[in-house]
């Protein structure tokens, strides 16, 4: 390779190392259906593509197909835990073996026609976007530019394709735990930041749905040690709760800080649940119990569902449901 040139080798490059026609050149990279080129002229132009070190141009492939071969995965809100950065780590190669590339874009924050002109000037095969970012008009734009949109969490709206996790279920899983340990009064943290405050809620609805009778308080909080000691100081005035479902892990390790520091006995006093089953689990005392995902479809079964979705083969409206809560007791409840 000529390691002084300045600008990317093009076709036009290829065809003159080769001693053949661009056209040629067009056939063979791109592997044209019908095409009739001798086998020798295919080696000759492979060997010259490698030589020069020729890398298709991803636009220019979509300016062709109307989209490229990516599958845009729009960074979310939230951070992602180890269960989600294993999965679409696993993804990304699934999605590779099928001819895919999944790319990370960033601005969590933007939803709708914003978002979605951003998305689709990449000219992506399909989006995978939380549910509550694709408004009708954006999937109308993605849907329009030729990119399929997928909701990560639950469809927005009929006819959209969801890759499905379903807080409430984790809410609920949680709350059948706490009453089947005898809890009757059932607090709730709910995250006060507007960007998981609307997980939190899903979540609290499903712990509603599984309390049966028991009293079910929602106790809205930072993520800090001194609004985790406050929430305490305020239960042990006005009548501390028996059991705890928290928002998450951290939300729950906050607490039981708290609690400890106050002198109240987990899970003698109130018992306590997390959830999304983090590492932090089995580092804290007592270990926390918590509400995990269990993998229901491998990340090639996802990767050959959206492949299907992009192709026109699957049902749009059939939800992915790749997960389904698990309760992981310990010692805190």
């Amino acid at each position: 390779m000529n390691a002084t040139r300045s600008r990317p080798p093009t076709m036009g490059d290829i065809a003159a190392r080769a001693a053949v026609s661009t056209a040629t050149v067009s056939y063979v990279l791109n592997d044209t259906p019908g095409n009739r080129i001798p086998e020798e002229t295919r080696r000759r132009v492979l060997a010259a593509a490698e030589d020069l070190g020729y890398v298709p141009h991803a636009s220019a492939r979509s300016l062709r197909t109307g989209r490229s071969d990516l599958v845009l995965f729009a960074m979310p809100a939230t951070t992602l835990g180890p269960l989600a950065a294993r999965f679409f780590g696993g993804l990304a190669d699934e999605l590779r073996a099928l001819g895919y590339t999944l790319i990370l874009h960033g601005d969590p924050e933007s939803r709708g026609a914003k978002a979605a002109r951003a998305w689709a000037a990449l000219r992506p095969s399909a989006v995978i976007a939380e549910g509550r970012r694709l408004t009708p008009s954006a999937v109308d734009l993605l849907t329009g530019a030729g990119s399929v949109p997928i909701a990560l969490g639950r469809a927005p709206h009929r006819g959209v394709p969801a890759l499905v996790l379903e807080h409430a279920s984790m809410g609920e899983a949680g709350g059948l735990h706490l009453v089947e340990q005898g809890c009757t009064d059932i607090a709730a943290l709910v995250p006060r930041s507007p960007v998981l405050k609307e997980m939190g809620e899903e979540r609290l609805a499903g712990l509603a749905k599984a309390a049966g009778g028991a009293r079910v308080r929602r106790t809205d909080m930072d993520e800090t040690p001194e609004d985790a000691a406050r929430v305490v100081a305020e239960w042990a005035e006005h009548g501390m709760p028996d059991g705890v479902y928290g928002y998450n892990d951290e939300f729950a390790g906050l607490l039981l800080g708290a609690l400890a520091d106050a002198g109240v006995d987990v899970p003698g006093r109130v018992r306590l649940v997390g959830t999304d089953d983090l590492p932090l689990c089995r580092m804290l005392r007592p270990r926390l119990t918590s509400v995990g995902l269990r993998p229901v479809l491998s990340t090639g079964e996802v990767a050959a569902h959206i492949a299907a979705l992009v192709s026109g083969d699957a049902d749009p409206g059939a939800p992915i449901r790749a997960w389904e809560p698990e309760l992981h007791r310990r010692d805190s409840s």
